[in-house]
């Protein structure tokens, strides 16, 4: 950042001769000399006086010192932030978040962990919930974000990514503000009858999957209307549109402004949790090591 003749400068300035500079710098008089012989080559202009007592500083020179030590002070500033900029990057957790995939309860849980001392730092990075979208983003899961936090049900998910559960997903019933169940505070399979429900496709979540099983086996009189892909605003929109009910989750109760969200009685849950890459970064393996042992305390005092 700065040039060794110009501590040299300093030093022989503080010490009044070259001899003692000499000292302080453990180098040779005649290498003090040198330096500031060069200095003053690059500055154009004569800094020290060199006299029989030692030496004193010129007008010029003394200009130069009370600058000098101002820059390298700011120097020493510049490389202290820089490396502290540094360690943070290194250190620091992208947490993906969308509509539909918040991340409150991971900031929330984190926020009762970290006390100030702990040397990982949140950075909240928006993502998008349209299907392609999620595709690019977990797709690049671990370069982009780090984790996000979303129902976790998904048999192709388990399979390419790492999963912390935080909590069991309630699935409920969303209907439109105008619908005729909109003013029960719990539904019962008999309220369903002669509706369309919106479900995911059979596939990829095994439970969505026996609750399917159960409504073409036991409640022939529910029509499904099968959603293609992820859950994204969309899908609420066509709810309040079509006028139909939807399986939905108690996480998702405040997405529409249009749709209540209802719970059922038909004990249905879907694993809630962190959704990270195979092989995480050493500060992410940091991070969720310090929410497995939370939730481990935290389930040991339930």
């Amino acid at each position: 950042m700065y040039s060794r003749e110009l501590i040299t400068f300093i030093s022989v300035a503080e010490q009044g001769s070259f001899l003692k500079a000499s000292k302080e710098l453990y180098i040779t008089a005649a290498s003090v000399m040198n330096q500031i012989n060069k200095l003053e080559a690059n500055v154009g202009v004569k800094l020290i006086e060199r006299t029989s007592q030692g030496t004193q500083l010129t007008a010029a020179g003394r200009s130069f010192y009370k600058d000098a030590k101002k820059i390298i002070k700011l120097s020493e500033q510049a490389i202290a932030r820089t490396r502290q900029i540094a360690r943070n990057e290194k250190q620091a957790i992208r947490i993906g978040t969308s509509i539909l995939r918040p991340c409150k309860m991971l900031v929330d849980l984190w926020s009762e962990i970290d006390d100030g001392t702990l040397p990982v730092t949140i950075h909240i990075v928006p993502f998008d919930d349209s299907p392609a979208s999620m595709e690019k983003m977990l797709e690049t899961l671990g370069k982009e974000i780090d984790c996000f936090v979303g129902p976790c049900d998904s048999l192709t998910w388990k399979e390419r990514y790492n999963i912390l559960e935080l909590r069991q997903g309630e699935c409920c019933i969303a209907v439109p503000r105008k619908h005729r169940l909109a003013k029960k505070d719990k539904l019962q399979w008999s309220d369903l009858d002669g509706e369309n429900l919106m479900l995911v496709k059979r596939g990829d979540s095994p439970v969505l999957n026996r609750l399917r099983d159960e409504i073409e086996t036991k409640h022939p009189k529910i029509s499904i209307l099968n959603i293609l892909h992820f859950y994204d605003t969309s899908i609420f929109n066509e709810c309040e549109q079509m006028g139909c009910i939807m399986e939905t989750l108690d996480i998702w109760k405040d997405v529409h402004p249009s749709i209540v969200t209802i719970p059922m009685e038909w004990g249905y849950k879907i694993p809630y949790g962190i959704v990270y890459a195979k092989q995480p970064s050493e500060p992410m393996q940091a991070f969720l090591n310090i929410i497995q042992k939370r939730l481990t305390t935290k389930n040991s005092k339930i």
